[in-house]
């Protein structure tokens, strides 16, 4: 009987936690009691045998503890309380601060076109992040106060009360419970327990989306990541096996896809994978679509959202995963996969070939074309594509090598040569690197818009056409040119025509830029024929300045800006290897998705998605455009090659190799600021290659000595690309720049 009635009292005393709570001090006094006793969240959390989140998550007075933690919480605190009274003050009390108004169920507001650089929002760092919350009253934790609004910003002022949980979320599940981590430290409970309910809940009470970025656009689907444990809450594998890797895709066969189905629910053709994106057939024109992100089946791969040698995302925490993925959306866009694929889903988000126009005499609303976006695929030009596209079938043997004068061969910088025996004399190799050389290169670049004109006959250069000319530029001699008055030993600069340095032997395909560069430079050119473009725009223009504005607010996150002198910006840059890991990877995935976004204008079938000769599915698209690609990687060669013009000539130094955006100079001292060129009141010279942060400037890459490049040159038989190791004496990651 005695045990029987310990049972009963016992149950009773689980009933009485659950009902009689009495409340527990405000969040901030939970704060000041832990912080006033020297504990850490790390050990009020073992000790309650709880997540350091969730400690967080109660401090923050986002989530209350629940039983039975929250009767030891409770214990803790009265202990603590009574050790560490409050202070006395005699300090009036503040004003009680604005509560967050509840969720606006009026109309949706009118959308708004891209923030400007001013209104980025800051990156939050984790103890930031963890004090503002903006729960929803239909998910809001039982128990959870009503948070309070700091004073807005630019950036939250304009926020959309349709997605004012933010972009995106990141599931993870926390004492039993799945929970999503938003922006800004937002945490919610969430009640679905199949991947269809899932679903349904983001759809209807998550609030989770982005607003279009242009008025004519799309507004972003919810995006939702799930971590290893919200995979297997949900029924999926943590991995997939080596045939649905091969495949890119979970079996369809697998009991969620299948669950899928049955709920009406469908997916894109690439079926369930890293990337995934879940449907209803659209309502009354209203896309309902979630996007899945599972980093564990490797859409987040280390070449681009990640540190190859030391990968920070597998351990990342739920919350803080929340806070570089979500910055990255609220800067650039909602991630829609790898970012190449991003940065060009970016473009055309922010130049959407379509708009809704009136029409006057029946009043309906019809689908027009923009006029300053790609609004169609146009017929494509030999020497534009790669060598496995359809349109050279049987037009040469299969392993044919084409030439210059059947392929247009605009790419980056790829160029090294021997040292002088005075620059053997300098004990110094410093390398600077391009910021954002693709994406800078982008900025105010006329592209082609519609289908290309052949013109034949010997045609007349116009540098207003974009497009490819044929034309001989082997007799532009730059031994001895003049530069403001100064002449240049061009034969220690690489050739800007080809990307090997090398100078032309013949006719080739120039685009529009490098043909323009060689009449700049004062030689004739008497193009043979040449596919133009004679609808012309600043396409690229919104795409640099978004890229340009979340680059720089990050770097201003990690303390360097604009308008730092030369001395101040390489300690900046120097202290920026300590920085804040996730603000790292945010900048290193703004980088990949400018140069990716520029590549993917000519994807190609790298992958045998299909057999050779035969359509892939890029080319279905509007833009690939591997004209405008080229464009751009010709213009990036034009203004190094221009610099490196001006810098010669102003300080009679030569650079001795190229990789891409890296160039590296002989130097008396280890810095840049050994060699670059400065006026007598110590401004940059103009023209030259300038030290700072904004894109198109160059910071320092890293310096090697003379005699470290002799002995790499004599190992590899002198194929040693001295740019490609400057920075830590070993080949260089590709880092997105």
């Amino acid at each position: 009987m005695p045990n029987h009635e310990e049972a009963l009292f016992s149950a009773v005393d689980a009933l009485l936690e659950q009902v009689a709570q009495d409340p527990l001090p405000t969040p901030a006094e939970r704060k000041r009691l832990r912080e006033v006793a020297g504990l850490s969240q790390d050990q009020v959390a073992k000790a309650l045998n709880a997540r350091r989140e969730s400690v967080g998550n109660w401090e923050a007075g986002r989530s209350e503890p629940r039983p039975p933690k929250r009767a030891a919480y409770a214990r803790l605190l009265e202990g603590l309380a009574a050790r560490f009274p409050t202070p006395a003050t005699n300090a009036p009390a503040d004003a009680p601060a604005p509560v967050v108004p509840e969720a606006f169920t009026g109309p949706a507001p009118e959308p708004t076109p891209a923030a400007p650089a001013a209104a980025v929002p800051p990156f939050r760092p984790t103890s930031e992040a963890s004090s503002t919350t903006r729960p929803s009253a239909t998910s809001r934790r039982p128990g959870t106060k009503k948070a309070v609004a700091k004073k807005p910003t630019a950036s939250a002022a304009a926020v959309d009360p349709r997605f004012e949980n933010g972009p995106l979320a990141v599931l993870d599940v926390e004492d039993g419970q799945v929970v999503a981590y938003c922006v800004g430290g937002l945490v919610l409970d969430v009640p679905a327990k199949t991947l269809p309910a899932l679903v349904d809940w983001t759809l209807s009470e998550a609030k989770l989306g982005q607003a279009r970025l242009h008025r004519s656009g799309y507004d972003a689907d919810p995006m939702l990541v799930l971590t290893p444990a919200a995979l297997e809450r949900y029924g999926l594998p943590t991995a997939l096996t080596p045939e649905e890797r091969s495949a890119g895709r979970l079996n369809d066969r697998h009991k969620v896809v299948k669950q899928v189905e049955r709920a009406g629910l469908e997916l894109t053709k690439r079926g369930f994978g890293a990337w995934t994106r879940i449907f209803y057939r659209p309502e009354d024109g209203k896309r309902r679509c979630v996007q899945l992100c599972i980093p564990a089946w490797g859409a987040l791969p280390t070449s681009e959202w990640d540190d190859k040698k030391d990968p920070k995302l597998p351990t990342m925490s739920a919350a803080d995963l929340a806070r570089f993925l979500g910055s990255y959306a609220e800067r650039v866009i909602t991630p829609r996969g790898f970012t190449a694929t991003t940065g060009l889903a970016l473009m055309t988000a922010l130049r959407p070939p379509t708009r809704a126009e009136k029409d006057e005499e029946t009043g309906t609303f019809e689908r027009a074309l923009n006029a300053d976006a790609l609004t169609q695929v146009y017929p494509v030009v030999e020497c534009e594509v790669p060598d496995e596209h359809p349109v050279l079938k049987g037009k040469w043997p299969r392993h044919h090598q084409r030439t210059p004068d059947q392929m247009l061969m605009e790419e980056p910088f790829s160029w090294c040569r021997e040292l002088t025996d005075d620059e053997c004399l300098k004990p110094y190799l410093v390398g600077i690197d391009v910021n954002m050389a693709f994406a800078a290169a982008a900025n105010s670049l006329v592209v082609g818009l519609n289908g290309p004109t052949h013109l034949t006959g010997n045609p007349a250069f116009d540098k207003a056409l974009p497009g490819s000319w044929l034309v001989d530029l082997s007799h532009v001699d730059l031994s001895r040119a003049r530069v403001g008055g100064r002449t240049v030993d061009g034969d220690r600069l690489p050739s800007p025509f080809t990307p090997s340095g090398e100078r032309p032997t013949g006719p080739a395909w120039y685009a529009t830029p490098s043909v323009a560069y060689a009449v700049q430079l004062g030689f004739d050119v008497a193009p043979i024929e040449a596919y133009v473009r004679t609808e012309t725009g600043r396409y690229l223009d919104p795409w640099y300045d978004r890229l340009r504005d979340a680059y720089l607010a990050t770097m201003a996150d990690l303390g360097v800006t604009p308008g730092m002198d030369d001395n101040e910006f390489l300690e900046a840059m120097a202290r920026v290897k300590d920085g804040d890991p996730a603000l790292k990877l945010l900048l290193k995935a703004i980088k990949a998705t400018a140069k990716g976004g520029i590549g993917k204008l000519r994807q190609r079938n790298s992958r045998g998605e299909v057999p050779f000769y035969e359509p892939w599915p890029a080319l279905e698209r509007e833009t690939w455009r591997p004209d405008i690609r080229a464009a751009v990687l010709s213009t990036v060669r034009v203004i190094m090659h221009r610099k490196m013009m001006k810098t010669a000539a102003a300080a009679d130094i030569y650079p001795v190799a190229i990789a891409t955006d890296c160039l590296v100079y002989p130097s008396n001292g280890p810095s840049p600021l050994d060699l670059l060129p400065y006026t007598p009141d110590g401004k940059p010279v103009t023209g030259t290659f300038r030290l700072g942060v904004s894109p198109g400037m160059v910071k320092h890459e890293g310096t090697q000595t003379v005699l470290w490049a002799e002995a790499e040159f004599e190992k590899s038989g002198g194929l040693f690309n001295i740019a490609r190791n400057i920075k830590n004496g070993r080949p260089a990651d590709d880092d997105g720049e």
